[in-house]
């Protein structure tokens, strides 16, 4: 009995400490009879999803903003009528329940009204990397077997020969006449009315950044309760109906949880098709925007902005500035916040498990480089390679267990899973504070004369000599010592440096095994659309034209 009330209580008060988060964020606030009714039944009938979140948010603010882009403006009713038409011409199309929907664009109006209408048909949407190469976009419209694909006309040449049984549509175009049907045509022909519910909810599957190999389809589940907000909002400070300029790409997971997170709080979306670190200061400033999402080179490119140029615009506005995608440096984390103020929020996770840790302004200058610590319903462990516990200070595998863990790959597989909790991939410490630290994937490490060497704490190093923008590192195979470290560099703009100033400053900050055998200088590093480096092109470039021929050559660096 007595078990059962602790139990009992300990619900009370996570439900009360819910209620407290959306209180303090905004999103429970007093509304009109009419339209919290609408919104109610709208959600009862429909469950969750972006259809009947388009449905209750157009009946809750109808005319107020919903997105901005660089066509111009449309209110929550604009964008629901707009989709329910879409939705309605997609259905005359052979489109419906069960269905999946491609879509390669980039961040504007049509990328999210083809997620409300799939959403409003029961189809499934299934996002693409607009940096995908031809051959890359062919194998995952074959693995993945999209009903149609929705494209910008700027892939036009890619998408037409890989979707060439697959019906297609155009979602941005700049010429007169575009190559396929386009969304507004839809739209035109389409009936606005609310649709009845599709009787399934839809699922989104999203690509992981094959960065060490193809890209692979993962499937995430459609929250079925507001918990994974909640977690995300007991760290990150989004308030309801402000603006958030998206700046990181929507068919990355760190764009759709903004994009999902927006429909829980009534968020403004501004969007811009490309990242220009100028151009975003600006959109901040036009639109006074509360939030900006990005990934951290984002950051970097606008603090390599001249002095003047980034003091042109007025971001007093910019309360929150969270950033995930890739490893955030800690040296890049205290300039931003010594420049533009302490609101930058880390979020480590992979597209997996959504998310593991939150870093905050305070966490970020007590331990630059922290992930941070772990929000809300959300469990962190440590194992070894036995499934063993590691304690705090020892390095081990990254589990994470939250209400968002993927469903698994499109192909069949998934991930290690240990009591419960899912691998992330990456190895990382606790520190005593409780705060995580990741050092690197857990099949980057490499064992040089016996010693463990996990590439991104070299990288590091190697980034905060002056003389260098940013640095990769890569393990490579060695006759007398097993492997071998070997790093590339760009420089600063008109900086020099010799290889062996490098390898004494590694030297000089870590332990000498983990200097580098070779070092090549760049002009700059492969990275794919969410600023992560592909570490495989490096490979494949070294493998091909810098290999050395012998262990003596390998201290040579070019």
């Amino acid at each position: 009995m007595t078990d059962r009330l602790f139990e009992l209580a300990d619900r009370v008060a996570y439900h009360l400490g819910t209620l407290k988060i959306l209180a303090e964020r905004g999103v429970i606030r007093p509304m009109r009879p009419d339209r919290a009714l609408a919104f109610a039944r709208t959600l009862a009938r429909w469950g969750p999803s972006p259809g009947a979140a388009s449905i209750a948010l157009a009946a809750r603010f109808p005319d107020e903003p919903q997105i901005i882009d660089e066509i111009g403006t449309l209110t929550f009713s604009e964008v629901n009528r707009r989709t329910n038409a879409l939705a309605d011409a997609l259905k005359a199309r052979g489109l419906g329940p069960g269905s999946q929907v491609a879509i390669m664009c980039r961040n504007h109006r049509g990328f999210m009204e083809t997620v409300f209408a799939a959403s409003k048909l029961g189809a499934d949407s299934l996002f693409l990397n607009t940096m995908f190469a031809g051959p890359q976009l062919a194998d995952v419209i074959k693995r993945e077997s999209p009903d149609a694909v929705v494209y910008d006309e700027e892939f036009a040449e890619l998408v037409r020969p890989a979707a060439r049984r697959r019906k297609r549509f155009v979602a941005w175009h700049d010429s007169l006449k575009a190559p396929d049907p386009t969304l507004e045509e839809l739209i035109a022909e389409g009936d606005q009315r609310n649709p009845d519910p599709p009787g399934r909810t839809p699922k989104v599957t999203i690509l992981t950044s094959g960065t060490t190999g193809t890209p692979k389809g993962a499937r995430r589940p459609t929250p079925d309760s507001i918990d994974p907000a909640v977690s995300f909002l007991s760290k990150i400070p989004l308030k309801a109906r402000q603006r958030t300029h998206i700046a990181s790409p929507l068919f990355h997971s760190w764009g759709l949880a903004h994009f999902q997170i927006g429909l829980l709080i009534g968020s403004t979306y501004v969007l811009r098709r490309r990242f220009d670190p100028e151009d975003c200061l600006a959109t901040v400033a036009q639109h006074r925007c509360y939030s900006l999402a990005a990934v951290p080179v984002m950051l970097k490119r606008i603090l390599e902005l001249p002095v003047e140029v980034r003091r042109r615009y007025d971001v007093s506005c910019l309360k929150v500035v969270a950033v995930s995608g890739s490893a955030l440096p800690g040296d890049l984390a205290i300039r931003w916040m010594d420049e533009f103020g302490d609101n930058l929020y880390n979020l480590y996770g992979s597209t997996e498990v959504a998310w593991a840790t939150i870093a905050t302004p305070e966490e970020l200058r007590a331990a630059p480089g922290t992930a941070g610590t772990p929000p809300r319903g959300t469990v962190v462990k440590l194992f070894d390679e036995e499934g063993r516990p590691v304690p705090p200070g020892r390095t081990g595998r990254i589990f994470v267990g939250n209400p968002m863990l993927f469903e698994g790959y499109t192909d069949g597989n998934s991930k290690q899973v240990i009591d419960g909790l899912m691998a992330t991939g990456d190895v990382g410490r606790f520190d005593s504070a409780g705060r995580l630290f990741v050092e690197g994937r857990d099949d980057e490490m490499i064992v040089s004369g016996g010693e463990n060497v996990f590439p991104q704490e070299v990288e590091d190093c190697l980034a905060r000599h002056p003389a260098v923008r940013e640095a990769a590192c890569i393990g490579v195979d060695d006759e007398e010592w097993g492997q071998r470290l070997v790093a590339f560099v760009a420089l600063e703009a008109g900086a020099q440096v010799q290889a062996d100033e490098l390898k004494k400053w590694v030297r000089e900050n870590l332990a000498r095994y983990k200097v580098p055998r070779e070092i090549y200088v760049l002009d700059e590093l492969p990275r794919n659309a969410t600023g992560k480096i592909l570490k495989r092109v490096l490979r494949e470039r070294y493998e091909r034209e810098l290999q050395p021929r012998s262990i003596a050559a390998a201290s040579q660096v070019s």
